[in-house]
């Protein structure tokens, strides 16, 4: 989920399509959330690691 946020911001970014933009920073803050939870430990969405 983070590379794919990743990728469209920087699709967003080139194009200038806004809303790719917009998404491009949702995904890669969720994702990089659920990484570092992940990473320490916690249970996300019921499973022990999260990739």
């Amino acid at each position: 989920m983070f590379l794919l946020g990743i990728i469209l911001l920087v699709v967003g970014f080139v194009t200038g399509i806004s809303i790719l933009w917009t998404v491009g920073i949702v995904l890669a803050v969720i994702g990089a959330l659920l990484w570092i939870l992940g990473s320490m430990g916690h249970a996300v969405a019921g499973r022990r690691h999260y990739w």
